[in-house]
């Protein structure tokens, strides 16, 4: 068998890391409900051997998940540069988990457990500390997922969807509906503003409905520059995602917003939902991160 049929029969290989209490267990514990063989806190230096492994046993092995993180402490900071040397021999995704750091702290202040780089110093000392050691890497990352508004049941169900959704696809869209009055999502790559259309909170007959209701639907879409906006942005991301899957980036996030998340960003993400379903190699999934929260 030659090297490259070796690679091809391999299968897919995720790298699963990220900052301590984001959420990386439960991320590997939804991977491997979808049938992921996962490896949990392995050395960087253990990686090659890993794949290694994965090409002898020529597809019995199609998808491996590994969890690496700063439990390995200073066999850690060789993720970088083994990442590098793999991603020349085959193709690797990395996953991110992430979340701000005073969700950090709840999180580790509920378990009562100190951060793993903690040290002698404060659980502050020791996120800031990991979020530096691992700057590098998410900026390498295939995948970003911040877990701060998440339990990990909503976490468990984002890695569901974006890892059953990719299927045969070549990259996974989420089409991301928010409000800007709770802040910007941290993960997004490209971000669109919809407070240019009136705004159906004001309309009393329409407040209690949502953009998911026919109503909403119809009164966003009736105003002007509304189906303007769909076209043209829809024109200007088929290019962008064509590009994204010529340079092998396996997922993006287009979030759109309105002031709370609930009416004109819902109705649009599902407008665009509808009109980029036909790009070709692109999964598209719809996702609202502030419907609901008032």
């Amino acid at each position: 068998m030659s090297e490259g049929t070796r690679h091809e029969a391999a299968g897919e290989v995720l790298i699963v890391t990220g900052m301590s209490g984001a959420g990386r267990s439960t991320a590997a514990n939804a991977l491997e409900d979808l049938g992921w063989y996962v490896v949990d806190n392995l050395p960087p230096q253990m990686l090659k051997p890993l794949l290694d492994l994965t090409e002898m046993a020529g597809g019995v092995l199609p998808r491996v998940a590994v969890v690496v993180d700063v439990r390995g402490r200073d066999l850690f900071s060789d993720l970088p540069e083994a990442m590098r040397a793999l991603r020349e021999r085959r193709q690797i995704r990395l996953m991110f988990l992430d979340a701000s750091d005073d969700v950090l702290v709840r999180r580790f202040e509920a378990v009562r457990r100190p951060h793993p780089l903690q040290g002698g110093g404060t659980l502050v000392d020791g996120i800031r500390l990991e979020r530096a050691r691992l700057a590098a890497v998410r900026e390498s990352a295939d995948v970003i997922i911040d877990t701060s508004a998440y339990n990990i049941h909503q976490l468990a169900t984002q890695v569901t969807d974006l890892f059953t959704a990719a299927g045969a696809a070549r990259h996974t869209l989420t089409l991301l509906s928010f409000g800007f009055k709770y802040g910007l999502p941290p993960d997004a790559d490209l971000v669109a503003d919809m407070r240019f259309l009136p705004n159906p909170f004001w309309d009393e007959r329409l407040r209690p409905f949502t953009g998911e209701d026919a109503e909403v639907r119809e009164y966003v879409l009736a105003q002007e520059g509304a189906r303007e906006f769909l076209d043209a942005y829809t024109q200007a991301l088929r290019p962008v995602l064509e590009g994204y899957q010529r340079e092998n980036k396996s997922h993006s996030v287009v979030a759109i917003g309105c002031t709370g998340g609930k009416h004109r960003s819902v109705v649009m993400v599902r407008e665009l939902a509808e009109r980029l379903a036909s790009v070709p190699g692109v999964a598209v999934r719809v996702s609202d991160r502030d419907l609901g929260r008032e």
